[in-house]
């Protein structure tokens, strides 16, 4: 017999769910996903869900038992209504997931069993906590650079989630001037380091690579433009590390994510900014370190919020 928590991580890109152990292993075979975008209905997405969470508890043993639901969901998120509006889902504005998601598991787990809902940063932050990179540190921040940028914090040893659940948005911060003309969006972390839009200044800039594995290759064969681009992207991370490091003292950063790994001394040049961008010494004692897990990491994190449930904030 064994316990598990349901993992469901909803994403700009794929929905995603999984049976997950108490030592953060996925249950052999319950791991299911389906694509999601920006062109998805809401009929189509929560169809989604439903797929991936009937694949996951099809997994469920004769003597095992589920003993509640975690999801992770691209934000924000709304902790009271238990509602989403994922900034790159645009047909789900105000959804009902968490109610979707206890509709699901009616039946299969017990009547006060939990279906806790978290920012997917926030999960994340508590999934390296947890079993990943920033075990042992009461103050410490995960970051995840990829087609978007997410973040979550823990903060004096307890997991932030702010007032409305949304602690954590670190892709949004601005850490350079707004172009005139332009909206917010256009100085944030996510717009300046986030992979598709690194690529997309390398090509305004007259790169002529597509991707962001082209962008590797360019970086590696040292292209100046392709250099340029991962090196903003660096730096702008380390801007934002260095920010939040100054405002709550942190002790270690986490940083993953399959566009962190473009280049093999991405986290060099992250530190480096981190080294010379703050204006209080402190800051620059925080450790930046790679994230100690595998791409499994979405579900560990959903999964965290019933496995470590005694340090949501």
């Amino acid at each position: 017999m064994t316990d598990y928590a349901l993992a469901v991580d909803v994403g700009g890109t794929k929905v995603e769910a999984a049976l997950v152990a108490a030592d953060g292993t996925l249950a052999p075979g319950s791991r299911d996903r389906r694509p999601t975008g920006r062109a998805s209905s809401s009929d189509e997405l929560a169809g989604a869900v439903r797929d991936v969470v009937a694949h996951a508890l099809a997994a469920v043993g004769p003597d095992d038992v589920v003993v509640g639901a975690g999801i992770g969901s691209a934000g924000p998120v709304d902790l009271v209504r238990g509602t989403v509006s994922p900034i790159n889902l645009p047909s789900w504005r105000g959804f009902p997931l968490r109610d979707l998601v206890a509709e699901l598991v009616a039946g299969v787990v017990a009547p006060d069993a939990p279906v806790t809902l978290r920012l997917d940063g926030v999960s994340l932050a508590l999934a390296e906590h947890w079993v990943g990179a920033t075990q042992g540190a009461d103050n410490a921040l995960a970051i995840t650079v990829s087609t978007g940028v997410g973040g979550g914090l823990i903060v004096n040893g307890r997991l932030l989630s702010g007032g409305t659940g949304n602690a954590g948005h670190i892709g949004q911060i601005q850490i350079a001037d707004r172009p005139a003309g332009q909206n917010a969006s256009a100085a944030t972390l996510e717009v300046i380091a986030s992979g598709p839009n690194v690529v997309a200044w390398a090509r305004a800039q007259g790169w002529q690579g597509e991707r962001g594995e082209d962008l590797a290759a360019g970086y590696l064969e040292g292209d100046p433009l392709a250099v340029a681009a991962v090196r903003r992207s660096a730096n702008a991370v380390g801007e934002a590390v260095s920010s939040v490091s100054t405002l709550l003292d942190l002790d270690v950063v986490a940083i993953g994510g399959g566009f962190s790994r473009v280049s093999a001394d991405y986290l060099d040049l992250v530190r480096r900014t981190v080294d010379e961008a703050p204006v209080n010494h402190y800051a620059r004692r925080v450790r930046v370190v790679r994230s100690g897990l595998s791409d499994e990491s979405p579900l560990v994190g959903a999964a965290a919020l019933v496995w470590q449930a005694g340090l949501l904030g």
